[in-house]
């Protein structure tokens, strides 16, 4: 199963159309917030995709959770933007909420900043963003042989 892992759009919804169409054989996309109008305007385009997606700190007014969990392939995985989290100081306490639930993948946005890692026994990443210069993307692969996350540049 592949998974499409987006955040912080920012009304760059056109790099969000890019993202999705350059993974034809994602099937789930997860928006991580700051951007709620951007994955609504699109998820219809795409009807055989599964869209998740939780509000951000830059979401005013929504009506989105604020996080999330999903099972793939066996694999819990635990979504959220990360503001209420402060992963702008430390990741520590988003992975701590992630292992609480029993999750294998522990996804946040936020920071803007790509990353990809695995932190005891957890598998971490932070898609960038694809809103503004050098946007960014996540993919993950989940399969028999093990579970791969890999950050990719939207070319501009």
């Amino acid at each position: 199963m592949r998974i499409l892992v987006t955040s912080d759009t920012h009304g760059d919804w056109d790099n969000l159309r890019r993202a999705i169409m350059a993974q034809p054989s994602a099937q789930v996309a997860i928006h991580l917030g700051d951007g709620e109008e951007d994955m609504s305007r699109l998820r219809h385009s795409f009807p055989e995709k599964t869209f998740l997606q939780v509000g951000g700190n830059c979401d005013w007014g929504s009506s989105l959770p604020s996080q999330g969990e999903y099972d793939a392939e066996g694999v819990k995985i635990f979504y959220t933007h990360g503001h209420l989290y402060a992963v702008k100081t430390t990741d520590e306490k988003v992975i701590s909420a992630g292992r609480d639930r029993g999750a294998k993948i522990v996804l946040y946005g936020h920071t803007h900043i790509p990353r990809e890692d695995y932190v005891d026994g957890i598998y971490v990443m932070n898609p960038g963003r694809l809103g503004g210069w050098e946007p960014s993307y996540g993919v993950i692969d989940i399969t028999e042989q093990g579970i791969v996350l890999n950050l990719i540049k939207l070319p501009v």
